[in-house]
C-alpha cells in the first residue's frame, strides 16, 4: 500500500490537472497533462496505453468518441517560436481505462486506478478502494503463477491430480498444518470454490511468493517427478511461513475476507455506472490556435 502522504500528495497533483465544461457539467483532463503523473516520460508509450483503453472502452459496450476526443494544440518553445502536437480529452471513465490498461508495477497507475474509478475526492475512499485493488491484482497474480507451475511440472511427469496434491501440501506447510479442506472449513467455504478467493492480501501474496519460488528452482534445478517437486513446494511455504513468523503473522489466524467473485462485480458494477456517470464530451470545435 502506498504511504498516505504520497497518496495525498498524487491526489493534489490530479485534483490540479482536471478541467470542465460548467454548461454541460463534465470534468475532463487532457492526456499530455495527465502523462507524468502517470509515471510515463514518453509519449509514445503513453500512447500505447491511451489506445488499448480506447479498445477496452469499445469491448465495454460504450462509444469511444464520448470519452476520448483527439484534439491538437499550439505549444510555445520559446522565441516565438510554436508547434503543434497531438492530445486528448479525457473524461473521468476514460482515464479510468487508460490506468487499468497502464502499468500496474507503477505506483502511479495504482492510485490512478483509484483515483478515478471514485466520483467523489474523498482521500480514504481512495484508499480503500486501492486495497480492493490491491486484492484482486494479489488474486490474478497467483492465478497466473498456479498456472506456470501447472505447466511446468506437467511437462515434467506431474499430471493434474499430482499438481492438486502438491498445491495442498503447499497450503498444509504455509497454515501450519491446516490442510486446504481444513482452512476452507474454518472460513466456512464451499468444497467446490477456491481457498485463495477468500483469503486476505497478504496470504494471497504469500502463496504467490512460495508458487514462484516453487517455479524457479524446479526449472533451475531441473527436478522431475512429483515427489522431489511436492518437497521443493513444502519448503518454499514453510520458509514463507517462517518470514510470516518473524513478524508475528500466522496465516491461519488472520480472518478471512469477502468472496473474491463478489468484488469482482462489484467493480464491474461500479465501471458501468462510472461511464454512465463521466458523461460525454461535447462536439469539438477548432480553437484559434487549431487549423
Amino acid at each position: 500500500m502506498i504511504d498516505k502522504g504520497i497518496i495525498q500528495l498524487m491526489q493534489s497533483k490530479l485534483d490540479g490537472l482536471v478541467q470542465g465544461i460548467t454548461e454541460e457539467n463534465i470534468e475532463f483532463w487532457f492526456a499530455r497533462d495527465l502523462m507524468k503523473p502517470l509515471g510515463y516520460a514518453r509519449w509514445e508509450n503513453f500512447l500505447v496505453a491511451i489506445n488499448r483503453a480506447i479498445d477496452s472502452c469499445k469491448s465495454t459496450g460504450f462509444d469511444p468518441d464520448d470519452h476520448f476526443r483527439g484534439v491538437t494544440k499550439m505549444i510555445d518553445l520559446g522565441k516565438g517560436a510554436k508547434r503543434k502536437i497531438d492530445d486528448f480529452m479525457l473524461t473521468r471513465y476514460a482515464c479510468y481505462l487508460i490506468a487499468q490498461n497502464g502499468d500496474p508495477r507503477k505506483e502511479e497507475i495504482a492510485f490512478a486506478q483509484s483515483y478515478f474509478a471514485i466520483q467523489t475526492r474523498k482521500q480514504e475512499l481512495i484508499e480503500d478502494r486501492m486495497r480492493l485493488h490491491a486484492r484482486l491484482d494479489a488474486r490474478e497474480q497467483l492465478k497466473e503463477s498456479e498456472k506456470a507451475l501447472s505447466r511446468i511440472i506437467y511437462e515434467r511427469g506431474v499430471d493434474d491430480s499430482g499438481f492438486a496434491r502438491i498445491r495442498s501440501k503447499g497450503d498444509a506447510a504455509l497454515f501450519g498444518g491446516n490442510s486446504t479442506q481444513l482452512m476452507k472449513v474454518r472460513y466456512g467455504i464451499v468444497g467446490s470454490r477456491p481457498l485463495a478467493d477468500f483469503l486476505p492480501t497478504l496470504t494471497i501474496a504469500a502463496k504467490n511468493l512460495a508458487t514462484e519460488m516453487t517455479n524457479h528452482n524446479v526449472i533451475q534445478d531441473d527436478l522431475k517427478g512429483e515427489t522431489s517437486i511436492t518437497t521443493e513446494h513444502i519448503q518454499n511455504n514453510k520458509s514463507v511461513r517462517k518470514m510470516l513468523g518473524q513478524r508475528g503473522i500466522k496465516p491461519e489466524a488472520l480472518p478471512p475476507e469477502e468472496d473474491i467473485k463478489k468484488v469482482e462485480r462489484l467493480v464491474k458494477s461500479e465501471e458501468k455506472k462510472l461511464a454512465k456517470g463521466s458523461g460525454k464530451l461535447p462536439e469539438h470545435k477548432k480553437s484559434d490556435d487549431e487549423t
